[in-house]
C-alpha cells in the first residue's frame, strides 16, 4: 500500500521525491516509535539517508511529519481492517482485529495516539473515519454472528482498545500476560451462555 499522502494543491511528486518522502516517513516512524516526538529531525534525516533540507521540503514542521505518520498508519490500519471485515470469518474477525491492535501498540505508541485522537486534523479525517467505520463493521458482523454481545457499542470497543493498548505498551506485558488479559476482555464482550 502506498503511503498516505494528504491532498496537495493539484501537484504530484516526481518519482525520486516520492521515494524520498516514503523513506522519510519510514525512518520517522521508527525514530518516533523508539524516542517519542522529542526525537530530532536530524536523526530522522540520517536514518532516511537524506539531508535535513529534504525532510523540511516534504514536511515543513515536526507536527506535519507526525501527522503524515499518523495518516499513513491510519490508512494501513483501515486497509488491513477492511480486508479482515471483507474476507474474515465474522465470528472471529473482530477478535483477530482487537488482538492485532494490541500487538501493534506494543511496538509503537502511535497506534494508541491514533485510536484516542479526539481532535483530528483535517488531513487525517478520512483515514481515521475509515478506520472507525471499519471497526463498527467488524463489531456488527461479530454481533450478527453471535460472538459479541448485542449491547456493546463501538465507543466501548475503542475505549477498551485504548486502555488495553496503553497497558500493554507501558507495562511491557509478557506475551502470556497479554494473552490472559485479552481472554478476560473477550469473555466480557461475548454473550452469556
Amino acid at each position: 500500500m502506498a503511503p498516505y499522502e494528504p491532498a496537495t494543491a493539484g501537484r504530484s511528486l516526481r518519482s525520486d521525491a516520492r521515494r524520498n518522502r516514503a523513506r522519510i516517513l519510514a525512518a520517522a516512524e521508527q525514530v518516533f516509535a523508539a524516542k517519542g516526538p522529542a526525537a530530532s529531525t536530524e536523526e530522522i534525516a540520517r536514518r532516511a539517508g537524506v539531508g535535513v533540507g529534504t525532510v523540511f521540503r516534504h514536511f515543513p514542521t515536526k507536527e506535519a511529519l507526525l501527522q503524515a505518520i499518523l495518516g499513513d498508519l491510519a490508512a494501513r490500519l483501515a486497509a488491513d481492517t477492511e480486508s479482515l471485515a471483507r474476507d474474515g470469518d465474522p465470528a472471529t474477525a473482530f477478535f483477530t482485529f482487537f488482538t492485532s491492535m494490541v500487538e501493534r501498540s506494543t511496538s509503537t505508541k502511535t497506534v494508541i495516539d491514533l485510536l484516542a485522537e479526539a481532535d483530528i486534523p483535517i488531513t487525517l479525517a478520512k483515514p481515521v473515519e475509515t478506520l472507525r467505520r471499519t471497526i463498527e463493521d467488524l463489531l456488527e458482523g461479530a454481533q450478527r454472528a453471535g460472538s459479541v454481545r448485542a449491547d456493546v457499542r463501538s465507543a466501548e470497543v475503542i475505549a477498551l482498545l485504548i486502555g488495553v493498548c496503553q497497558a500493554a505498551l507501558y507495562a511491557d506485558w509478557a506475551p502470556d500476560l497479554q494473552d490472559r488479559t485479552l481472554a478476560i476482555v473477550f469473555d466480557g464482550l461475548r454473550p452469556s451462555r
